[in-house]
């Protein structure tokens, strides 16, 4: 039997200690399934003196991660510091240049250096494996990349964050207002002290440009995104939605277009009898439409130790047994730039909900800005909502949801500012995009 794959660490958090404790529990079975044995020999964190659950003594330390990288003591190296530069970046790029395979659960490394690393890797002829940075446990960057290579795809959407599908699961099943929900996310440890990166769609935003990039041969580039968060989302909006037959979800969506590829994160209104509407709390899910196929849908845990984990050692394995693909599923040279779709050029339904002034002629403006831009309606409701505070029900003023036919975001767009300079309604208007699923 072959030596036995040595393995170095660099970060020991939450994932990198239920990596070392997976490698120990499965050793016969990895041995079996890989052809050689898998062993964690070296590695770095910040503190040497922190209770991790396992004994550092039979294994190499370094105080440095790029010492550990360019070390010959090691076959591959795993990277679980995080970050998109600094000591990750250059522990990587070390890796790499020294001939040494490199497994990374990094995201942000990915989607800002994701080419360039490719290219080292392909230089040197290592693998630069990356399962866990979308959707952890999901094995979507192997289904794109492999298992649906010779499908043409069309279009790819899903729920990337378990943060915002934590908080918009609770708002829609307890009628909870967003600020109550984050609260709470955040006591839970599904939101950081600061959530900004998640609930603004950022985090979504930079996973999506990675699965864009496998589905469609173009370069990584986070900033051909359109980028909306869920803090806007009001339980008014959800229970619309409910009576309309839709859920709201926080989605990555990248689909080829005739003007290029559109890639945008926004909140959705799905059906509710859809694959991906079912998928509640911190569960994440893709959608991939490819050609000669039904759409595909994976689901799992997007997050946590033990599942990011998992998919780290499966890259690891891949290592140990010898495979190794191009990176993003053909060579760097061969990525095309991305030839970004105008966000004003998306078509689909829209869910509007205004606060107009009730007052006579307040309908029949609002139906005339949206006949200018050639905006139909599937449905109109006007009513107070249930349980509408005081100052709203006294302040003359009536919520009206608009649900229109296909349309153009820049049809919407031009129709609401002219409502709004005309008057008739108060405060910011709601749009939610329809998703066709």
């Amino acid at each position: 039997m072959s030596q036995a794959l040595r393995v170095g660490v660099a970060g020991l958090g939450t994932v990198g200690a239920a990596l070392i404790s997976q490698v120990a529990h499965r050793r016969e079975a990895l041995t079996a399934r890989c052809g050689r044995g898998i062993e964690v020999v070296a590695v770095s964190a910040r503190s040497r003196g922190k209770d991790r659950g396992f004994d550092l003594k039979k294994m190499k330390w370094f105080d440095d991660p790029v010492a550990l990288a360019r070390d010959a003591s090691i076959d591959v190296f795993v990277e679980l510091m995080g970050g998109s530069g600094g000591v990750a970046k250059a522990a990587v790029e070390a890796a790499l240049a020294a001939g040494k395979s490199v497994v990374t659960a990094n995201k942000a490394l990915l989607a800002k250096h994701g080419v360039k690393l490719a290219a080292l890797a392909e230089k040197n002829n290592v693998a630069l494996n990356y399962e866990a940075a979308v959707g952890a446990a999901i094995p979507i960057v192997k289904t794109l990349r492999e298992g649906l290579a010779g499908n043409e795809i069309a279009r790819i959407y899903g729920i990337l964050n378990g943060t915002c599908n934590y908080i918009l699961t609770r708002m829609e099943q307890e009628g909870l207002s967003f600020a109550d929900c984050l609260k709470d996310a955040q006591r839970l440890g599904y939101a950081e002290a600061d959530p900004t990166f998640d609930i603004e769609g950022h985090d979504t935003a930079q996973k999506l440009s990675i699965l864009a990039s496998l589905a469609f041969g173009t370069k990584v580039d986070e900033s051909a995104i359109y980028v909306e968060g869920i803090s806007s989302i009001a339980p008014a909006d959800l229970a619309a939605a409910d009576e309309l037959g839709y859920r709201v979800k926080l989605l990555g969506v990248a689909v080829k277009t005739p003007q290029g590829i559109e890639q945008r994160v926004h909140p959705t209104m799905v059906r509710k009898d859809s694959a991906i509407a079912q998928v509640m709390g911190v569960t994440n899910a893709v959608t991939v439409d490819a050609s000669g196929i039904n759409p595909i849908t994976l689901i799992g845990p997007g997050a946590g130790g033990a599942a990011t984990a998992s998919a780290v050692l499966s890259d690891i394995a891949d290592v140990a047994r010898g495979l190794r693909v191009m990176p993003f599923g053909r060579p760097t040279a061969k990525l095309a730039s991305v030839r970004k779709a105008p966000m004003q050029r998306h078509e689909g339904g829209y869910y509007i909900r205004l606060q107009a002034r009730d007052k006579p002629g307040t309908a029949a403006t609002i139906a005339k800005r949206l006949a200018q831009q050639e905006i139909s309606l599937e449905s109109i409701v006007q009513r107070h909502r249930k349980g509408a505070p005081e100052s709203e029900v006294k302040g003359g003023s009536v919520p009206v949801i608009l649900i229109t036919y296909a349309t153009s975001e820049d049809a919407v767009r031009k129709a609401l500012a002219a409502v709004g300079r005309d008057k008739v309604i108060s405060g910011r208007p709601q749009v939610i995009r329809i998703e066709k699923n």
